[in-house]
Formats: structure tokens, sequence, C-alpha cells
């Protein structure tokens, strides 16, 4: 692709800016490892919530969006659920809170608060660092192949999408590298502000040259509806017929029960917590629990205008894209539907905005990926393990390398996968599926211990490793529960077949976390030794928030695409139910977060 000298400068001065964000904050991040990991929490829920949102406005995910809403309409809003957005409910009713309270650096190391010390901890401890590490590479494939192979087709040089992928996370590195965390969430501000001028320009675009009727012109019957019987019911047959081949494999057909299955896992996923990523890290980078609750409430706000770009590619495609499609014949390849729109349809100026915003996009969530993988090794192993003593010069170095490591195996990885849904489905069925059950039963259980933690965990990971190998082509969606059964089923029978954790430890954490569930025994002893302890959580009333709050998610979402869409009623209707479920959630959430 042949770009203007205005749009290569607008990108060269985005790369060399943020570059220069890690020389400038490399001195304030290496004063300890809280301040390189956490900018030693002292960064606004504000800011740090629009840094998480622009971590999760990633590049490969949103060619990934654009490829569902085309190929599935609007029922392919709810696909996104695979992952799924909706746990940042969770995290923002109550689970943000509870992670909080612990005052810790990394997900590894909170676990202390639950299980104490011994060797049920350190083994535990090890299963976590294990999975960090697994998810942070399998994350950065994921950023790797998305990245490569946009940028073979947007940028003007000639080179391998393999090729582009290693240059943008070598340059992406050097500021993660020398800023820390204060380099990451400075960064992500500037580039979550590129992002919104990109998905405005993208979005005038698509409204002001394409008309609802032009839309109807272009899709089968059934694409614009978003409720659903069993069946998907959308037939591509008269317009592109190889669509249909991709629905068929990618094997939705029975959307129903698609959807039930996602619900089901994204339900079981979001009550275990956060996974040990860059979702985490923010967590504890608040400064009380109370902003870190507020942080995850920010991330659906700030993601609106993301929907916007989704739909805006989506339609735009739809209309001019179609006959470049049924050109590739059984080669359909969705991921040159956004560089098309963008070389052809965008004019000088902004299409260097646009590509700067899309690899901030990328640079947002690598970033973030690689900060968190890094602390896992610093904080977890290094500190912990090897030298406990180390200077803070020494524990800089580390710093340093761990950041090196980290991205070395991504692109190594990268390198191997087959395909960017390979590893998405890999990641959020596949290892999380080990992830959910042992971190399920460590905040509603008070029988469950460090040992029945390790053997769910290290069981889940070596499942979702071992499965594509022994059933290669087959949707980790689909091995899910057996994944869940057989990691849940080794956390409940260690967990019985060895002794109970400490009781004082056990007194601590219920008094200091004050979660619900199974959690009698301790409550009572608690009381016995406290009279004055008093439990104001409410598990019926964070779960009714929850309800509440994945509506209020869910249609803040859809009002971002009705407005591209130009269905102004239906867009009315959605943004009417934002309202009232943020008026609920005030009154029954906001209002009753801990001071």
């Amino acid at each position: 692709m042949t770009l203007h000298p205005i749009d290569i400068g607008i990108i060269v001065v985005y790369v060399v800016g943020v570059i220069c964000m890690g020389f400038l904050f490399r001195k304030v991040a290496g004063q300890d490892v809280g301040s390189y990991f956490l900018a030693g929490r002292r960064i606004p829920w504000y800011a740090l919530g629009i840094s998480n949102a622009a971590s999760m406005f990633d590049i490969t995910g949103t060619m990934w969006l654009v490829t569902v809403l085309f190929v599935y309409g609007l029922k392919g809003a709810w696909l996104p659920w695979l992952w799924p957005t909706f746990n940042q409910v969770f995290l923002m009713v109550y689970l943000s809170v509870w992670i909080r309270r612990s005052g810790v650096i990394t997900g590894a190391q909170w676990l202390t608060t639950r299980f104490g010390r011994g060797r049920g901890l350190e083994l535990s401890r090890l299963s976590i660092v294990i999975f960090a590490l697994v998810s942070v590479v399998g994350f950065l494939s994921y950023d790797f192949q998305g990245v490569g192979r946009f940028a073979s087709v947007i940028l003007p040089w000639d080179l391998s999408s393999d090729t582009y992928a290693i240059l943008l996370m070598g340059i992406t590195t050097i500021y993660v590298v020398l800023g820390g965390m204060y380099s990451v969430v400075v960064t992500d501000v500037i580039q979550f502000i590129l992002l919104v001028i990109s998905c405005i320009s993208i979005s005038y675009v698509a409204m002001k040259q394409i008309s609802p009727a032009d839309i109807s012109a272009v899709i089968p019957h059934g694409w614009d509806r978003l409720f659903f019987g069993w069946r998907l019911d959308l037939d591509w047959g008269q317009i592109l017929p190889e669509v249909n081949k991709k629905i068929a494999a990618d094997g939705y057909s029975l959307f129903a029960i698609v959807w039930m299955m996602i619900l089901f896992k994204g339900v079981l996923v979001s009550l275990a917590g956060p996974a040990p990523n860059y979702d985490m890290q923010r967590i504890l980078a608040g400064r009380t629990a109370r902003e870190s609750a507020l942080m995850s409430a920010m991330v659906p706000v700030a993601l609106f205008p993301r929907y916007m770009m989704v739909a805006a590619f989506t339609v735009i495609g739809l209309v001019f894209f179609q006959p470049n499609l049924r050109a590739m014949g059984a080669n359909i390849d969705f991921e040159k539907l956004m560089p098309y729109v963008i070389h052809n349809l965008l004019p000088v100026g902004v299409i260097g905005i646009v590509i700067a915003g899309l690899l901030a996009a990328f640079m947002s969530t690598f970033d973030s990926t690689v900060n968190a993988g890094a602390a896992y090794i610093v904080n977890d192993l290094y500190l912990r393990y090897i030298k406990p003593d180390a200077s803070e010069r020494a524990t800089r170095r580390v710093n340093y390398l761990a950041s090196f490591v980290v991205v070395l195996a991504g692109i190594a990885f990268g390198l191997m996968s087959a395909s960017i849904h390979s590893v998405m489905q890999f990641i959020v069925s596949g290892l999380y599926g080990g992830y959910a059950a042992p971190n399920i039963l460590k905040w509603h259980w008070w029988r469950f211990n460090a040992y029945g933690y390790f053997w769910g965990m290290i069981s889940g990971i070596g499942l979702a490793l071992l499965f594509p190998l022994l059933f290669p082509g087959v949707d980790m969606l689909y091995l899910f529960p057996l994944i869940l059964l057989v990691s849940g089923g080794a956390s409940v029978v260690a967990s019985l077949l060895t002794p109970p954790e400490d009781e004082q430890v056990l007194k601590s954490f219920y008094k200091t976390v004050r979660p619900w569930g199974l959690w009698r025994p301790i409550h009572e002893k608690v009381v016995a030794e406290d009279p004055s302890f008093v439990y104001r959580t409410s598990w019926k009333r964070d779960l009714v928030n929850v309800v509440v709050g994945i509506v209020w998610q869910f249609t803040i979402m859809m009002t971002a695409i009705y407005i591209v869409l130009e269905r102004f009623g239906s867009a009315a209707l959605c943004a009417t139910l934002v309202l009232g479920s943020s008026l609920f959630l005030r009154q029954n959430w906001y209002r009753k977060l801990e001071a």
C-alpha cells in the first residue's frame, strides 16, 4: 500500500513519541518493584480505567470483531462473550474490591493472603506463575498474528507479516522495559485519545457514505436481528456463498446452544476472577479498593468508541468490499477488509491518524501484557526464590531481562501459530477452562486449600495444552466442560485428602476480604473472637447488580453499533436501557461501595 508523506509523518511521530515516553519515565519507574509494576499506586482510577480499556482495544481483537459482525450480523454482538467481555461487570461489582484489599503486587503473591505459608503455598504460587506465563505468551502470539497481518497490508514497505510483527514488538518493548507501569499507563492514555479520534473518523466516513438502504441491499435475511432461535438461520448463499462455509467451519449454526455454552463458560470464568494479566495489575495498582472497582466500571464506558469503529468497518466492508471477497473464491480473507477501507475510503491525514490509532491499539495491549508477565518472573520467581535480597539496581536489570524473555517467547510461539482464531480459542476456552474451577473455589469455599489449588491448576493447564493435540480441529469451546470437570474434580479431591489451611490464615483472609460463599465455620469463629465484626457483604445484592450490569454493558455496546447503522430508534431504546440500568447501579452498587 502506498502512503502519502503526511500519513507516514504522522505514523513516525507517533512511534518516536511513545519511545520517548519510556526514557522520560525511566528514572521514576526504577525506584522499586512497586513503582515499576504498579506505578507506586499513585495513578487515579479513571486513568487506570482508560489504560485498561486501551489495553483491551487490540488490533487483533478488532479484526476478529469486524469479521464476526460481518458474518453473523447483529447476532455476532453476542460472540465477544467468549472472552467473556462481561467479566468486567463481576470485577466492578465486587471482585476488584476483594482483590485490592490484599495490597500485594501480583496475583501469585495474592495467594499468600489465602493460603498462608508452607509447601502447599509454594506449589500453588508456582502453578499461577506457570499459568500467567503460558497465558501471557499466548496473548503475545495472538498479538503477533494480528499486527503482522495488518501491517503487511497497510504499511508501504515490502516486508513480510512476521518481519513487521517482530519490528513493532521490538519498538513497543523499548518503552515498556524502560518506563514500566508509568510508561504503560501514560502512553495508553495518549493512545486512547488517538484511538477515539480514529473511531470517530471511521464512523463519520461510514455514516456519510452509506445509508440504511445500502446496507439492506447487501445483507441476507435476518442479518439485522439481534435475537435468535435454535438455529442461526442466516443464509449467505445468494450474496456471498463462501460465508456459509465459514459459519459451518466455526460450528455456530445451532446458535442457541452455542450461546448457552458461551454464557455458561463466561459466568464461571468471571466468578473465578481476573486471570493473572494486565487486568489484574490494574486492579492491584488502584489507590484504594473503591478506586479499583471504579476503574473496572470505567472500562465498558471507555470501550464505546471501539464498537463504533467495528460497526463502521463492517458496514463499509458490506457495501464496498464484497466484490473483492467474492473474487477471492475459496480463499476468502476477512482480515483484508480493514486495510481496504483505510486505503480506499479515507482522505490523506486521516489515513495516518487511523493507522497510528490501530498501531496504538496493538501497542497498548502488548505493553500491558509484557509488563504483567515480567512482574511474575521478577516478583514471584527471582525475588522469592533466587535472590530475595537483590539490590534495586540488580532488580531493575532483571526487570529488563524478564521483559525481553517474555517478548521473545511470544514471538517464537507467534511464528508457530496457525491462525488468530486457533490462538484465541486456546486462550479463552482451553486455558481458562483449567483456570475457572480452582479460582472459583478459592473465593467461595473455606475448606479449599493450596494443594487443591495446585492440582486443579496443573491438571487444567495440562489438559489445555494436550487437547489441541488429541482433538485437532475441535473447537475448544466444546472441550471446556471436560477441562472444567477434571480440573474441578482434582481441586476438590486434593483439598479433602490434605489438611485444611491454618485457621488464623483463614480468619485473617475472611476478615480482610469478606467474601461470600461457604464460609460459615470461619465466620462463627471470627465473630466469637471479635463480636464487633460486621459482615456487610450481600451475595444477593452483588448477583442482582451483576445481572443489571451485564445488561448495562451490553446495551452500551449495542447503542454504539446501532448509531453507526443509523437505526436510531433501536439506538434510543438501548440508550434508555443504559440510563435505567445506570440509575439502578448508582443506588444499589455505587452508593454502597466502601469509602
